[in-house]
């Protein structure tokens, strides 16, 4: 009776670990004039939790942060037990023009010190528009795949990817606030849609390097 107790005793599921992702970006991520809760690293932790993933996503984004910012508060970031970076930086230096071999440098030491704390990062990129020529705007879109590349971190090739294509520009405008840079809850709520998968897959790569 013991052994048959035994066999038919049912399995006991062991719950996965929970994981902390730090988004660390600029105001994309950060959520300029959305509420906290509308914000981008708020809308992901709801849109993993109701896919049954047990995660907790810190907003380190900086309002007019560039990379050079980020790189400089990335110890601060990673106090705690963050088990996987979210890298979204690179639109401000797009803005103030800065040369996309500082933003590339920048980027790498990041990218390396992430590396070297073992923390699996997915990092997004933002396509340069043409007015900078065509130089600036190959050097700047190739650095954001050669460096997931060089460090073995997930690639997202457009952060804005979800809102949609930038021909449809009525559909993508009333997905933007006034200014015309960041998108409203709506559009949060499309980017969250879009890079959601790439997110689940970097947990996948957080479990893996905790067991």
């Amino acid at each position: 009776m013991i052994a048959l107790a035994f066999t038919f005793a049912p399995a006991v599921s062991v719950a996965a670990e929970p994981v902390t992702l730090a988004a660390l970006g600029d105001s994309l991520t950060h959520g300029y004039g959305v509420a906290p809760e509308d914000a981008f690293p708020a809308q992901l932790e709801r849109w993993l939790r109701a896919r049954g993933h047990d995660v907790t996503v810190i907003n380190a984004g900086v309002s007019g942060d560039t990379t050079r910012g980020g790189l400089a508060r990335l110890d601060w970031t990673l106090s705690g037990d963050v088990d996987a970076v979210i890298v979204e930086l690179g639109g401000n230096d797009l803005l103030r023009g800065i040369d996309p071999a500082s933003s590339r440098a920048n980027l790498d030491a990041l990218l390396a010190e992430l590396s070297a704390r073992g923390l699996p990062a997915l990092i997004a990129g933002l396509p340069a528009p043409g007015n900078y020529g065509p130089e600036f705007k190959r050097a700047f879109d190739a650095m954001f795949p050669e460096l997931a590349e060089k460090w073995d971190a997930l690639h997202y090739p457009n952060f804005m990817a979800g809102l949609g294509s930038a021909e449809d520009r009525a559909a993508v405008r009333a997905l933007m606030q006034s200014d015309g840079i960041h998108p409203n809850p709506d559009g949060v709520a499309r980017i969250v849609e879009d890079i959601g998968p790439h997110v689940e897959t970097l947990i996948a790569r957080a479990r893996e390097a905790d067991g």
